[in-house]
């Protein structure tokens, strides 16, 4: 079997295998080849891909010849046009937005995993993708607020005065939120989270932070980490009490995200103007939507002397140890579908294997994505 390393789209500087996981692969009788120059981005030179036992290939040979094709991003159309009926594609290609792509891909009769849809049980630990990913866009929102904020975030009393410690408000306590708050509370800031979870109450006072309750969430236990949509009454309660300590942040990072929805919108445009001037928000929500009113993916806006940074790709910005935890989660899911001899063998009896998969034979699979496809007229 040849698995194939793609080198990832501009602006994306991860990779989706690194030369340690490499070698084990290799090591398990996989044949890898890898782009040219794919691990640059990640600070992964073409010469430790080939001491860990890779081939370095041209883009137009692994498109041809591949039959498993990593690509972190979905790959162009120019690219995936190339590539024979039946390969497989593994990566993060967001199904539950991308469902004409997903038919597109269905049509040209490729199997298709998108780890990001990877059920998240304890066995998935492993595997998990997001929570792997996320835990390093918490950690680098955090810094990146404390750069882009106009003040210090820990109390510091000097010669010349006191300075007051930051007010941070995190917005959502899964993974992202949880290492936000024990990076913000490690740089000497005071923070508040909100999230509609109560079992996340522990966590988040174990970290040194104060929960902000609102009573009557529904149910989202069953949600994968993710929020839910609520009621009209809990969302009115809500937003009374978030626009309560938004009013007293300097710094707020938000993380709520619902599967296939766009992101809810938590901060009004009144919230953000409640807050003063050189106050800073991070968005990590910002590819489907963003938390803030005013949110634009992808980039920088100040309302009001407010910072709103829109960014969902900060795992980006710690590369070289994103790919390597990425290049892990890979592993640990192709041990699920390898045999000994380094062959793959689809066993669509695994729950995550089964979970994980979009696209086989010809047709869209996975149950939640099939929900989305239009009706046949």
């Amino acid at each position: 079997m040849i698995l194939a390393v793609l080198k990832e789209k501009s602006g994306e500087n991860r990779v989706s295998l690194v030369p340690e996981v490499v070698k084990q692969l290799v090591q398990q009788h996989v044949e890898v080849w890898v782009e040219e120059g794919a691990g640059q981005g990640a600070f992964y030179p073409d010469t430790m891909f080939t001491e860990a036992g890779a081939v370095i290939k041209p883009r137009s040979e692994l498109l041809q010849k591949a039959d498993l094709l990593l690509s972190l991003r979905q790959p162009s159309p120019q690219d995936w046009e190339q590539v024979p009926p039946g390969k497989i594609w593994m990566g993060l290609y967001q199904p539950l937005y991308n469902v004409p792509l997903m038919q597109q891909w269905a049509d040209k009769k490729f199997t298709v995993f998108s780890l990001d849809t990877i059920p998240r049980t304890t066995r998935a630990q492993s595997m998990d993708v997001l929570s792997s990913q996320a835990n390093i866009a918490g950690y680098k929102a955090v810094l990146l607020a404390a750069y882009t904020y106009s003040r210090y975030f820990p109390m510091l009393m000097t010669a010349a005065g006191s300075i007051p410690p930051a007010k941070v408000l995190i917005l959502g306590a899964g993974v992202a939120g949880l290492q936000a708050i024990a990076t913000a509370r490690r740089l000497g800031a005071v923070v508040e989270v909100f999230d509609t979870r109560p079992a996340v109450k522990e966590e988040v006072m174990s970290l040194g932070a104060k929960f902000v309750e609102v009573e009557g969430a529904a149910d989202a236990s069953k949600a994968g980490g993710y929020a839910v949509e609520q009621s009209a009454d809990y969302q009115a309660k809500q937003t009374a009490r978030i626009a309560e300590s938004a009013a007293k942040a300097d710094i707020i990072i938000t993380t709520a995200q619902i599967p296939g929805k766009p992101a809810p919108v938590l901060i009004s445009k009144a919230m953000l103007e409640s807050m003063r001037a050189g106050s800073v928000v991070i968005d990590l929500a910002a590819a489907t939507g963003g938390n803030t009113a005013l949110t634009k993916d992808a980039s920088t806006i100040v309302h009001n002397g407010v910072t709103i940074i829109g960014n969902s790709d900060l795992a980006g910005a710690a590369p070289a140890d994103a790919s390597k935890l990425y290049a892990r989660n890979v592993l640990n899911f192709l041990k699920l579908m390898l045999t000994k001899e380094g062959a793959i063998n689809l066993n669509f009896e695994d729950d995550l294997v089964k979970g994980t998969c979009i696209v086989h034979n010809g047709e869209i699979v996975n149950d939640r994505v099939k929900q989305l496809q239009p009706a046949a007229v």
